[in-house]
Protein backbone atom coordinates (compact mmCIF):
# COMPACT_ATOMS: atom_id res chain seq x y z
CA UNK A 1 0.00 0.00 0.00
CA UNK A 2 2.68 2.24 0.61
CA UNK A 3 4.43 1.33 -3.07
CA UNK A 4 0.52 2.94 -4.24
CA UNK A 5 0.74 6.13 -2.08
CA UNK A 6 4.43 6.96 -3.00
CA UNK A 7 3.22 6.36 -7.19
CA UNK A 8 0.73 8.77 -7.05
CA UNK A 9 2.47 11.25 -4.64
CA UNK A 10 5.52 11.41 -6.83
CA UNK A 11 3.25 11.67 -9.63
CA UNK A 12 1.62 14.60 -8.30
CA UNK A 13 5.01 16.48 -7.75
CA UNK A 14 5.94 15.38 -11.28
CA UNK A 15 3.20 17.15 -12.58
CA UNK A 16 2.48 20.31 -10.46
CA UNK A 17 6.37 21.22 -10.18
CA UNK A 18 8.08 19.50 -13.27
CA UNK A 19 5.91 19.49 -16.03
CA UNK A 20 6.19 23.11 -18.41
CA UNK A 21 2.91 23.75 -19.53
CA UNK A 22 2.59 26.19 -22.27
CA UNK A 23 1.23 29.41 -22.02
CA UNK A 24 -2.30 30.45 -23.69
CA UNK A 25 -0.02 31.98 -26.42
CA UNK A 26 1.36 28.63 -27.30
CA UNK A 27 -1.02 27.16 -26.89
CA UNK A 28 -3.42 29.11 -29.47
CA UNK A 29 -0.25 29.01 -31.96
CA UNK A 30 0.04 25.22 -32.21
CA UNK A 31 -3.78 24.87 -32.41
CA UNK A 32 -3.70 27.29 -35.62
CA UNK A 33 -0.89 24.89 -37.00
CA UNK A 34 -2.72 21.58 -35.90
CA UNK A 35 -5.62 23.03 -37.82
CA UNK A 36 -3.75 24.40 -40.82
CA UNK A 37 -2.01 20.90 -41.36
CA UNK A 38 -5.73 19.22 -41.16
CA UNK A 39 -7.06 21.72 -43.62
CA UNK A 40 -4.19 20.52 -45.82
CA UNK A 41 -3.82 17.05 -44.93
CA UNK A 42 -8.00 16.43 -45.77
CA UNK A 43 -7.40 18.83 -49.23
CA UNK A 44 -4.64 16.40 -50.81
CA UNK A 45 -6.82 13.25 -49.49
CA UNK A 46 -10.26 14.76 -51.20
CA UNK A 47 -7.80 15.72 -54.34
CA UNK A 48 -6.54 12.10 -54.65
CA UNK A 49 -10.47 10.73 -53.67
CA UNK A 50 -11.84 12.88 -56.58
CA UNK A 51 -8.87 11.74 -58.97
CA UNK A 52 -9.42 7.85 -58.31
CA UNK A 53 -13.07 8.78 -58.55
CA UNK A 54 -12.56 9.61 -62.05
CA UNK A 55 -10.08 7.67 -62.87
CA UNK A 56 -11.42 4.18 -62.05
CA UNK A 57 -14.94 5.93 -63.82
CA UNK A 58 -13.16 6.17 -67.15
CA UNK A 59 -11.81 2.82 -67.08
CA UNK A 60 -14.89 1.48 -66.09
CA UNK A 61 -16.93 3.06 -68.91
CA UNK A 62 -14.39 1.49 -71.92
CA UNK A 63 -15.84 -2.31 -70.78
CA UNK A 64 -19.31 -1.30 -71.05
Amino acid sequence: MNKIRNYFRESYHELVHKVSWPTWQELQSSTMIVLIATIIITAIVWGMDALSNVTLTEYYKMFK
